[in-house]
């Protein structure tokens, strides 16, 4: 028995709706696409969901409190609220330049959190 798949495309800025057919975990057929971006998307969504997180870290002794920050590759979906709740905890000292790594292999993904803008040590 299949199972079809709702989803709306965000491969390029059409926001194609897509319909994905299923059998099991096996993608049968991905319809409504107009690129080749959409079927890409849709196998990929309901086969390994993955996201790219963004957020921010404390960073003590910066002109900033804090650095925005990004995972270096999308991570699988399901380990957003883990890698979220690592971020939480974590301290970083100032200088800090873009790319610096801020954690690595965060919640176990393999996949290490970069920071997105510098900061400067706090003059006194």
């Amino acid at each position: 028995m299949s199972e079809i798949k709702e989803l709306i495309c965000i491969g390029c800025p059409l926001g194609c709706p897509l319909t994905v057919e299923m059998e099991q975990k096996e993608v049968l057929s991905v319809t409504g696409n107009t690129c080749a971006n959409g079927d890409r998307y849709a196998r990929k969504e309901v086969t390994d969901p993955r996201r790219t997180v963004t957020s921010t870290v404390i960073v003590e002794g910066g002109e900033q409190a804090v650095v925005s920050v990004k995972t270096a590759l999308d991570i699988p979906k399901n380990k957003i609220f883990d890698c979220m709740a690592e971020l939480a905890k974590i301290k970083i000292s100032a200088p800090v330049a873009i790319g610096d790594v801020v954690v690595k292999n965060i919640a176990d993904t393999g996949v290490s959190v970069v920071a997105t803008r510098a900061v400067a040590k706090q003059m006194r």
